[in-house]
């Protein structure tokens, strides 16, 4: 295999997420990665890829795994093939980068992450949003202790849609907790900073059809007592912040990439009270003024990254033996909590699936 020059990529799977979303995020990276080969069972997207990318193109996983030029094995096809999938191209002697979900079941991801320690093959999964810029400038602001102690934080991801694709079906991998649960809940497991102690969820369906879910609450206590709380909905009409973190000494939201902060200036030591047992005055409240801050800005991480982060970490991990950021432990543990959200709801994933 070599150990210079781009990677060579074989990409299995030309829908939403490899034709749609990697390959989108490699255009700028050709002097990292270089796409030498492509599969997918539907000709029309075999045709595309030879047209546009002037690669090679096979109809099947196992032929396109005999190829011997491909280096790195990028698998984007249906949720419901990853672990398999990525089975047979870790046997094949491939790095494998997978798309999440890991899996459809904890066991089958499990499985998965045992089968690559006993070959010393090397697995990655692609939680990208581990590199969104507002994530990761919010946790560099925790970080910095500007809210003091953070205690609780709210995730959400909300829109109101009738869908009706195969990501309503349970039987094909489908719903909310597959599709952007493992994102929010890699994100949750990031805030949480600690184990689990406490899981409660609810899922529902409410404007999609099938018989997934489409609208989830998920609330993690860690053992350090730190709440989050997670909603990823299709049914929510009107929107809440996509992050509200509370702490000691203040708090923030953030929708997109703009962020608001409010905090006591760190400048300005507050006097000491003492609570009082005796009848209080007429009025309501302390009377004090606290010095706060509130600024309103464009997230900006130190890191300078963006979701396409995650092809440089990968390549700085094989081509230069830079530490690759998500370990399979991380993502192990979010199908974890997916599984028992999913068996304690009703919605566990079908046998045979």
């Amino acid at each position: 295999m070599a150990s210079d020059g781009p990677i060579r990529i074989g990409m299995a799977g030309l829908g939403r997420a490899g034709w749609g979303m990697h390959r989108e995020e490699l255009r700028n990276k050709q002097d990292r990665f270089r796409i030498v080969a492509v599969c997918d069972p539907l000709p029309v997207r075999r045709e595309m890829a030879e047209r546009e990318l002037g690669c090679r193109t096979y109809t099947t996983l196992a032929e396109m795994l005999g190829d011997p030029e491909v280096e790195l094995v990028d698998i984007a096809s249906r949720s419901t093939e990853h672990c398999a999938h990525a089975s047979t191209a870790l046997r094949a002697g491939k790095v494998v980068f997978l798309e999440k979900p890991m899996g459809v079941r904890y066991e089958d991801a499990r499985k998965l992450y045992l089968l690559a320690q006993e070959l010393g093959g090397q697995l990655f999964v692609r939680q990208n949003r581990r590199f969104e810029p507002a994530f990761q400038h919010i946790r560099e602001m925790i970080a910095e202790g500007l809210l003091g102690d953070v205690f609780e934080v709210k995730l959400r991801r909300l829109s109101f849609q009738r869908r009706d694709d195969w990501q309503t079906l349970r039987g094909c991998g489908g719903g909310l907790l597959l599709n952007w649960g493992p994102h929010i809940v890699d994100h949750a497991l990031r805030f949480l900073d600690c184990p689990v102690a406490d899981q409660w969820s609810d899922l529902k369906r409410v404007a999609a059809v099938g018989d997934a879910e489409d609208h989830l609450k998920i609330i993690l206590r860690g053992e350090n007592g730190r709440v989050v709380d997670m909603e990823i909905s299709g049914g929510a009409a009107l929107l809440e912040p996509e992050y509200l973190i509370w702490g000691s000494r203040g708090a923030l939201t953030c929708t997109g990439e703009t962020i608001t902060v409010k905090y006591l200036d760190p400048e300005a030591p507050l006097p000491p009270r003492i609570a009082d047992s005796g009848t209080p005055k007429d009025e309501f409240g302390s009377g004090e003024e606290l010095p706060w801050i509130e600024r309103t800005f464009e997230a900006c991480p130190r890191s300078g990254c963006d979701m396409s982060s995650i092809w440089d970490a990968l390549y700085l991990h094989l081509r230069e033996g830079a530490p690759y950021p998500i370990t399979l432990e991380e993502s192990l543990e979010v199908m974890r909590v997916i599984e028992v959200a999913k068996e304690t709801t009703g919605f566990a994933t079908p046998p045979g699936v």
